[in-house]
């Protein structure tokens, strides 16, 4: 008989019943090869004709478990013809079909095209479909056979249904097919989601307990779908998190001024990778605030510190209560916090000490104001303090010294309030505001109010009133002598209030921002060009310094001929400008004995009589002019530094000065500074019992910076946290060494370390150092020192684990947090320093991806090792087609440039025939990539990993797992999501 299709070769095979091999070996023979078993529809014209009748044809059904058993079909074929059927009447029947599901839905496989895989995946979601159905249909039979006394036959098919529902669902791996398959037909989810609900509420009314809590157990798995990839489980081993110290302690040292923002999310990136518990992630923060609090120097930073504590640290726990999603509330995780805070009695003692008061009181105080605690809560928390407080520190109190958090706390308001009156016209009162500014010089008030203007992000504001006061100034007509002598007051003590704005908070806090068409005021021209700063060289020459000839000789004519300054229609801005060329006249004429000691003396006098700010600009002039003058020819120019630094002992002083002599004083300290080092002379400036540059010249002399960067990152690892002190040697020797040095350097000490939880601790206190400029470190990091180690086989044995774990996930840490960041600006602490060029990153890294790349060329230069790496560039395009070009991500930006020709790297070493301690390595990176994921990681830096890969790493035993590959490919991409589909149904 000749046999015309599928249908008739099926009936042929019934009559004559053929056994099921028998009838493989002849379907073989009628079909020629050619087309293939799915394409000709073979399982569900076997469904179809096996069920036509009542109950299932046996027969016919031995035949399609027989093509299933033998792979004549493909497991999509059967679902997707499963889950046609649709009379759930017929009881039989439906139990034949969840029979041949139980057969295979726990192992389902495709080793075919990306696109039959992607069809396994919308197969199995109908099935899914289709067995919700199935079970809603058996369930409400129930309910009927119940009402008609006759449930046992309802209640055996239902326990068939939940028992195939909770074995498909059971199943990692059919579950990450389901999630690909959500985001491939989302409609389709949408109505499997209905169908959940409707199904949990028809057997929320059953009495049978067993089948109600299966119902459950599917749910829970079901539900668990769409969130496969963001469980992560935290730690809970350990209580100390120096990475998070680290963080605060240099954010708290060196950049009060900065946003709140790019530090929460600093933060909340470290909180992540590490999966640190909220209660203890925010202790950290408290403890970092207490440490700070005690070793902090005296004067200015330790009013900086306190500022940070109580005012900036509550507003980043504000913003990190937004991040804060669960099932606990933030204000329980901050009352968890403080209870373990209370635990460390010494530390808390010890603060309130050097404090003068109860800090954490105030610390209290001010978060449940900020709505961090609940009533209760607080109430508890401070009678326990209290309680514990040692009973000698409330007696040794000292009355008369008021405590820096309270002053800071009453401040803020108080730099509102300035805020304010400095916006009212200058022309009105001038008298009236020279009594606000005369109130803000005495004692530490100055301090008080910039530390607490910089921790509330008012400082940048502050300034600029300053500088519209400061360029009110410049000019006064028809004045008379009290009018001129008030004009002259406000203008050197905004003048000298912006100088040390600039010295303890940086410079950008005074710039403004660019914009052509405005005048630049006074003040911002001459610090820019005249003021010297830390890393700044002043050209003595520069036309900046030498102004119009006739208004230099009035100046010298004035300052050596009068008894005093005069301040009636003085241009002080011009005076300023001109006081520079007027020195080198003076200077000139003192050299060739024109000048006696005597008239330079009644000179300096002169200078620094009336307005310090002379006193400041003629310094500044000074101190450039040293550095280019011979060790013989300095003598008198550090005279004339010596004659202008100390105080004029006059009766006929203007008003404050006293207090604008000490401003004077530390602004010259600092000018000088670095002149005086380098010149090996000492002058000695009038004393305020404070150390004014505590963090100033702290390496040791005469040892090299190499040693120095040793011994401190050994401190550092010892002891187990970085302190302030440390953090500053370190930004020194990373200033003076560079990038690379600094980088290479402290990874060498890394792979050094053998001991297991010491390398996890290098780990955690590195990214914190690298902190301190981590955009540059991890261009270096991933750009020069990975690629260095992987591509060389003499350094293979320094990635063995412990070190190589640990270099592998700090990383990731670097690059995760660089990428993550890099769209932001850089802080003001990152933008000081100096960009060197590590190297042409455009020609190592080109943008054409046929162009080989430096660092490809190198990997296929070797001879022995062309063939253990072969260059990623020789395959095909196709090979380094990344979810960063499909997203079309900038390559000309240095970190994606970097990231991409690591991942191509990568991709070429697990793909070599050759494995060592790099293969190893390259896996744990690639975990410690998954590891600190998020869920939805469009944009993450696994986006510039080729897809080719993927299929590469599941060979990796440790990495064949399904989530493993959700959590590497882009699924929100139709190619990442196909190339997904394929690994996993390979598995």
């Amino acid at each position: 008989m000749k046999v015309v299709n599928l249908k008739q070769a099926i009936l042929q095979a019934w009559k004559e019943r053929w056994s099921d091999y028998q009838w493989a070996i002849n379907m073989k023979k009628f079909f020629p090869k050619g087309a293939t078993w799915d394409i000709l529809n073979l399982a569900e014209a076997l469904l179809e004709q096996a069920m036509i009748g009542p109950s299932p044809n046996p027969l016919i059904l031995s035949y399609l478990k027989y093509a299933i058993s033998s792979q004549m079909v493909s497991y999509s074929s059967v679902l997707t013809a499963i889950s046609k059927f649709d009379d759930f009447s017929r009881d039989l029947c439906v139990q034949a079909l969840l029979d041949i599901m139980d057969m295979f839905c726990d192992r389902l496989s495709c080793h075919g095209k990306a696109e039959e895989c992607i069809g396994l995946c919308r197969a199995l979601l109908s099935a899914l479909h289709w067995l919700l159905r199935c079970t809603a249909a058996s369930a409400e039979q129930l309910q009927e056979g119940l009402e008609a006394s006759t449930p046992v036959t309802g209640e055996k098919q239902l326990a068939l249904c939940l028992q195939c529902l909770e074995k498909t669902l059971s199943s990692t791996k059919n579950r990450a097919l389901l999630h690909i398959a959500k985001l491939e037909e989302a409609s389709s989810w949408t109505a499997i989601e209905h169908s959940f609900l409707k199904l949990g509420e028809i057997l929320a009314n059953l009495s049978n307990i067993q089948l109600r809590s299966q119902a459950e157990q599917c749910g829970t798995l079901f539900r668990s779908i769409p969130t496969m990839l963001s469980v992560h489980s935290e730690q809970l081993h350990k209580t100390g998190f120096p990475t998070v110290h680290a963080l605060v302690l240099l954010e708290g040292t060196m950049n009060l001024t900065g946003e709140t923002q790019p530090l929460v999310e600093q933060l909340m990136m470290a909180k992540r990778m590490q999966h640190i518990p909220t209660p203890l992630f925010v202790l950290e923060i408290w403890k970092a605030c207490f440490v700070g609090l005690i070793e902090s120097p005296e004067g200015t930073q330790e009013l900086k510190w306190t500022a940070f504590t109580y005012l900036k640290i509550p507003q980043v726990l504000v913003k990190l209560k937004k991040y804060s999603h669960g099932d606990r509330d933030f204000t329980e995780d901050v009352n968890c916090a403080f209870e373990y805070l209370l635990k460390l009695t010494p530390l808390l003692d010890k603060a309130d000490q050097r404090c003068n008061c109860d800090c954490t009181n105030f610390l209290l105080q001010e978060c449940n104001k900020q709505g961090l605690l609940s009533e209760a809560n607080f109430a508890n928390l401070v009678a326990k303090r209290t309680a514990d407080r040692d009973p000698q520190l409330k007696s040794s109190e000292n009355a008369n010294i008021q405590p820096n958090p309270g002053l800071i706390l009453r401040a803020e308001p108080t730099v509102t309030n300035i805020l304010k009156t400095m916006d009212a016209d200058h022309s009105k009162s001038p008298e009236g505001l020279l009594g606000v500014l005369g109130h803000m010089l005495s004692g530490k008030s100055l301090d008080l109010l910039l530390a607490a203007a910089a921790a509330t992000g008012k400082l940048k504001s502050f300034a600029r009133k300053f500088i519209n006061l400061n360029e009110f100034t410049t000019h006064g007509s028809g004045e008379g002598t009290k009018t001129a002598s008030v004009r002259a007051l406000l203008f050197d003590i905004s003048f000298l209030m912006l100088c040390h704005v600039a010295q303890t908070y940086g410079s950008e806090v005074i710039l403004s921002e660019s914009s052509s068409e405005a005048e630049v005021p006074f003040f911002e021209t001459w610090m820019q060009t005249c003021m010297p700063e830390e890393g700044k060289i002043l050209n003595p020459d520069h036309p900046c310094f030498r102004p119009d000839s006739t208004k230099v000789e009035s100046l010298v004519a004035l300052l050596n001929n009068s008894s005093e300054m005069k301040l009636v229609q003085m241009k002080w801005h011009e005076a300023c400008l001109s006081i520079s060329a007027a020195i080198l006249e003076i200077l000139n004429a003192w050299e060739n004995g024109v000048l006696a000691f005597e008239s330079i003396q009644k000179i300096t006098d002169n200078i620094k009589g009336k307005v310090c700010s002379l006193a400041v600009c003629a310094v500044a002039w000074l101190v450039a002019h040293v550095r280019m003058l011979g060790l013989d020819e300095r003598e008198k120019s550090l005279q004339m530094i010596r004659q202008l630094a100390g105080p004029l002992y006059s009766e006929n002083t203007l008003q404050f000065y006293n207090e604008r002599v000490v401003i004077m004083n530390s602004i010259l300290e600092h000018m000088c500074a670095d002149v005086l080092q380098q010149t090996a002379t000492q002058i000695k400036f009038p004393s305020t019992g404070v150390d004014t540059m505590p963090y100033w010249n702290l390496l040791p002399p005469k040892r090299p910076i190499k040693e120095v960067l040793m011994d401190i990152f050994a401190k550092v690892l010892e002891k187990g946290w970085v302190d302030s002190r440390s953090i500053h040697i370190l930004d020194t020797l990373l200033h003076m060494g560079g990038v690379y040095w600094f980088c290479n350097n402290l990874i060498k000490e890394l792979l050094k370390e053998t001991r297991k939880e010491y390398t996890l601790r290098a780990v955690e206190l590195l990214y914190s150092i690298f902190c301190l400029d981590m955009q540059q470190v991890t261009l270096v990091l991933l750009g020069h020192i990975l690629p260095g180690l992987l591509t060389d086989s003499s350094k293979w044995h320094t990635l063995m684990d412990p070190p190589g774990t640990a270099l592998a996930k700090l990383a990731v840490w670097c690059a995760l947090s660089s990428y993550s960041s890099h769209k932001g600006q850089a802080s003001s602490r990152q933008k000081k320093r100096h960009r060197e060029d590590i190297e042409d990153y455009i020609s190592l890294f080109p943008v054409e991806d046929m162009q080989p790349s430096k660092l490809m060329r190198l990997l296929s230069s070797n001879e022995d090792d062309a063939n253990i790496l072969s260059s990623p560039t020789d395959r095909s395009m196709n090979s380094s087609l990344s979810a960063s070009q499909l997203h079309t991500v900038n390559m000309r930006d240095p970190l994606n440039r970097v990231l991409a020709n690591l991942f191509l790297l990568i991709s070429s070493i697990l793909g070599s025939r050759t494995a060592g301690p790099h293969t190893q390595f390259v896996q744990w990176f690639m975990e410690e990539c998954v590891d600190c994921l998020e869920q939805d990681s469009r944009g993450s830096i696994l986006q510039f990993m080729p897809f080719t890969t993927v299929s590469e790493l599941v060979k990796v035993s440790a990495m064949s797992s399904p989530k493993v590959v959700l959590a590497i490919t882009d699924l929100s991409l139709p190619l990442g999501r196909q190339v997904a589909a394929k690994a996993i149904a390979a598995l």
